[in-house]
């Protein structure tokens, strides 16, 4: 299990940090003009949320003393997110994303059981 919520951190953050990118890059953001305040919070939100899922799905993997912790965090922000942005894509009419966002709180939940296991 604690393998499980290691990797599930790492490949998730990565995820996140890649969706954003290809985005950004793909001028799908229309945020970036109309909102660009409120995106670079939002932005750096979820920029700290994928760095902390990267780091501490590691520090599991590694059996870090101080993952376990960090990982509650990381994943605590993980669910903020997918409880907030589906909204967002829902408003679009994007029902895949939403399904995707659903899919991942899951999982995030045995992530972090698996986490607290020792």
């Amino acid at each position: 299990m604690r393998r499980f919520a290691g990797w599930f951190g790492i490949v998730v953050g990565l995820g996140m940090t890649a969706m954003w990118a290809v985005f950004l890059l793909g001028g799908q953001v229309p945020e970036l003009r109309t909102a660009p305040v409120a995106l670079g919070f939002h932005l750096a939100a979820e920029g700290l949320t994928a760095f902390l899922l990267v780091t501490s799905g590691i520090g599991l993997l590694l059996d870090a003393q101080v993952a376990p912790q960090s990982y509650r965090v990381a994943i605590g922000m993980l669910l903020y997110t997918v409880i907030v942005s589906p909204g967002y894509f829902a408003q679009l009419g994007q029902w895949p994303f939403i399904v995707l966002f659903a899919a991942i709180g899951v999982a995030a939940l045995f992530a972090l059981r698996g986490a607290t296991l020792r």
